[in-house]
């Protein structure tokens, strides 16, 4: 799919590597409606692009405002061609802490924010795209999901962030199959250590450390390196039902 004049709805697309997917659909012709909690954040990028952006302010735990979102796509711009999930939050606890066990609302949060929130939007998307018109190889859409290498290399203190993220992995494949029907593609990214806002609080020898334990290239990743992966699975037209890991070769350590 060339994105030149498709619509796209990225979530969490205010910050980080929504912003950056933003971006690169916004660099290559396409609309964008973003998604985003942070209703600043998200409204000055939109006002950047007044032309060719929407911001809808969207917990993605409430359907209601995924709804909302959808619809806004659909409103503005006539359609959603692209859906690209960003939206996630991490946690680290430990199973057992010294006072008490893991705190269940904190794990039942993060699950319900990367996994379900991810799932609402992508079903109320895929609904609006099985409508658009199919291309030459009869596709009307493309999902793209954010999972993580936690996935499968989850470290102490990350089991809800873990889980989560392994139900994307577990999903993409059934979620493939599931809207082959109405020609709409499905992949999974799986991101390894990135230079996002939240990783920039990290200065000096942990920094450094974490560079160094990629295998190369020895540096964390680059936002707009994910946005190229976005675009890659958006225009190959055979990229679907696929789990792909971006992580320069790193295997998280327990800890």
């Amino acid at each position: 799919m060339n994105p030149n004049e498709k619509v796209a709805l990225v979530t969490g697309g205010a910050s980080g590597l929504g912003k950056a997917t933003v971006l690169w659909l916004l660099d290559k012709g396409a609309k964008v409606v973003i998604a985003d909690y942070d209703a600043a954040a998200g409204q000055a990028l939109a006002d950047e692009h007044p032309e060719a952006t929407a911001f809808a302010k969207c917990n993605v735990t409430l359907t209601e405002e995924v709804t909302a979102a959808a619809d806004l796509a659909v409103d503005r711009f006539g359609r959603i061609d692209i859906l690209v999930n960003c939206a996630g939050i991490g946690a680290a606890e430990r199973t057992l802490g010294r006072e008490a066990p893991h705190n269940l609302d904190l794990f039942k949060t993060v699950v319900a924010v990367n996994l379900f929130g991810t799932f609402d939007m992508t079903r109320q998307a895929a609904f609006r795209m099985a409508k658009n018109e199919p291309d030459g190889d009869g596709c009307r859409g493309v999902v793209v999901m954010t999972s993580s290498v936690a996935a499968f290399d989850g470290q102490i203190g990350q089991t809800s962030y873990a889980a989560a993220k392994a139900g994307l992995v577990g999903m993409t494949l059934p979620l493939a199959r599931d809207l082959s029907s109405v020609g709409i593609r499905v992949c999974t990214i799986c991101p390894g250590i990135f230079d996002t806002p939240l990783l920039a609080m990290v200065q000096g020898d942990m920094r450094a450390r974490l560079e160094q334990s990629v295998p190369f290239p020895k540096r964390l990743g680059q936002p707009d390196e994910f946005a190229q992966l976005v675009g890659q699975i958006v225009s190959n037209p055979y990229l679907n039902g696929e789990v792909i890991r971006l992580d320069g070769a790193i295997r998280m350590a327990p800890k």
